[in-house]
């Protein structure tokens, strides 16, 4: 995975530290005549409810029956919480034992288990640095395989100290596979980083609504900006500008503002949080929420906390496997399905779907110059048992999305004789604005407020001047409106779009918006809705993909 997306593999544990599919900026670039998907959004997989599996030394007659998992010594659940296909797969016998190493300078790298299907080849592993190393990060500056002609495929990886063995447990993923039954590769890690977290207190005031700038000059950061924006529910949005003297560190900081209560202990934010937004000139955009009297309590401090590298170990770290691919029969297939989803005014279908012993894969096809899949919830039934759904945030074509469902609690051998019915719901409607001009007068610093109505929805505006710029809030009392996307002004018949100041969380039910003029001078001004949202909680649609046999 990309190393941001390593950077907050642990605050992805917890859903109110999640970043999800930017509807702002969706919008964005349809008002920019982009052709993007859903599908090409980051996205981070929404969290289940995890399942614990015991995996110690003293096995169970029932996993020694499995010889994958006989052979290991970890409890790997924890890497594989989010993958529970992987999981499922190795308990039902799948999978091929690898038990391969290599030392170089006193570091082990060692290839535990291999798992190859029609959709990924998946690797377990284990690496031991030496003493000094224990309980750090690490990221490397490249990992993948090789092919027979010396190509790297590259994918996610990720790991987790153990503590107790004193080693990190890790995972490699690609979508790449193995051609036939067989195929030798080369597995291979490159110059291991040592990965820690640093502190640089900034000295910011709560009860200051005024833009703040702290010097940082350290570790390659050059400075961060922080602004505060009211949010609903006595909740106060952070947002934070960081900007660098390397332009490495961009990519690999994870920088985040943490608030550190009267007993030096991080508050929690009360809300989803993004991280890593690119600004306009190679800032690192982030956005936390936290309940406003937390940040106003007494003794509270604030401080930028941030990853970057300590030391690298030089070197080449590299096993050549032989990738076997099980017969598995009933357990994978392949299917092209083009069943129409009516959805008017664009055209869907579910275009074809992969079913492999660790996971379903669905690609949607829509047609029209915007293709978006309006729903937010994802669910696969197969003969009764639920899967949930996620985007995996890779790009398809402009006009396609593919949707995963990781397979637990299913017998992989019945697969294909399972009735699958797929299940879309949460619904968000889009909508263009009208051609009524909200119009903002007596513009100062001193915010202003009005009410107007689109479509019935009552939408309440402020807006205010601060650092030179323009602030347009909107929010509505209906909860049904899911937000304003963006707002725009006329110079003759020219469109000149405000840029969102919050990042949107495509599904919230929080529909306060905030667009920012940059550089404005004026007093009075004529403002239009571009794009709105609205949300059908109730809308569920199902399509069945095949009968049961």
């Amino acid at each position: 995975m990309e190393r941001f997306e390593k950077k907050i593999k642990n605050e992805m544990k917890n859903s109110d530290n999640l970043s999800y599919p930017d509807f702002d900026q969706m919008w964005n670039d349809i008002q920019q005549d982009e052709l993007k998907t859903n599908g090409g959004k980051p996205v981070v997989i929404v969290p289940r409810r995890r399942k614990r599996f015991a995996l110690v030394a003293g096995l169970t007659v029932a996993l020694l029956a499995t010889p994958v998992y006989g052979a290991l010594t970890y409890d790997w659940s924890n890497i594989l919480s989010y993958r529970e296909g992987i999981q499922t797969a190795l308990e039902q016998g799948f999978g091929q034992t690898i038990e391969q190493s290599i030392t170089k300078n006193d570091v082990t790298l060692t290839v535990h288990t291999a798992y190859i299907d029609d959709n990924r080849t998946f690797l377990l592993y284990s690496l031991k640095p030496n003493a000094s190393w224990s309980g750090k990060d690490i990221n490397f500056e490249q990992v993948g395989l090789k092919d027979q002609n010396g190509k790297l495929i590259e994918g996610n990886y990720g790991h987790q100290w153990n503590n107790e063995l004193g080693v990190f447990q890790g995972y490699f993923e690609t979508d790449w596979i193995v051609k036939g039954q067989a195929a030798n590769v080369e597995f291979v890690m490159e110059n291991i980083q040592f990965i820690g977290v640093a502190n640089k207190p900034i000295d910011y005031n709560p009860n200051n609504s005024d833009t703040q700038v702290f010097q940082i000059q350290q570790d390659g950061i050059d400075s961060v900006t922080v602004q505060a924006f009211e949010q609903p529910g006595e909740k106060t949005l952070l947002r934070s500008s960081v900007t660098f003297t390397d332009t490495k560190m961009a990519s690999e900081s994870w920088a985040r503002i943490e608030v550190i209560d009267d007993m030096n202990q991080p508050i929690k934010k009360a809300e989803t949080s993004t991280f890593g937004t690119p600004g306009a000139t190679g800032q690192y955009l982030s956005q936390q929420v936290f309940k406003t009297d937390s940040l106003r309590a007494e003794n509270t401090k604030f401080q930028l906390t941030y990853n970057h590298t300590l030391e690298t170990t030089n070197g080449i770290w590299n096993l050549n496997l032989n990738l076997e691919k099980k017969q598995l029969k009933n357990a994978s297939f392949k299917e092209v399905l083009n069943i129409p989803l009516v959805d008017d005014p664009m055209e869907r279908k579910i275009r074809e779907m992969t079913v492999t012993p660790t996971q379903v894969r669905l690609i949607i096809e829509g047609r029209g110059k915007y293709y978006t899949f309006p729903y937010t919830d994802y669910q696969l039934d197969i003969g009764g048992t639920l899967l949930t759904g996620y985007m995996p945030g890779k790009r398809l074509g402009p006009n396609e999305m593919e949707l995963h469902f990781e397979i637990t609690g299913i017998d992989a051998m019945s697969l294909a004789k399972q009735p699958m019915t797929f299940i879309a719901k949460h619904r968000i409607n889009e909508a263009e604005g009208d051609n009524n001009p909200i119009r903002l007068t007596d513009i100062s610093a001193e915010p202003q407020s009005l009410t107007t109505h689109i479509a019935g929805y009552p939408i309440s505006w402020t807006y205010y001047m601060k650092d030179n710029n323009l602030y347009v809030e909107s929010l509505s009392s209906d909860t049904i409106f899911g937000g304003v996307v963006q707002t725009y002004y006329l110079d003759g018949k020219e469109r000149h779009y405000g840029m969102p100041a919050i990042q949107g969380i495509f599904g919230s039910e929080n529909n306060k918006r905030m667009d920012v003029y940059e550089n404005f001078d004026k007093t009075e001004l004529d403002i239009f809705i571009s794009n709105y949202g609205t949300h059908d909680h109730d809308d569920i649609l199902r399509v069945p993909l095949k009968a049961g046999k």
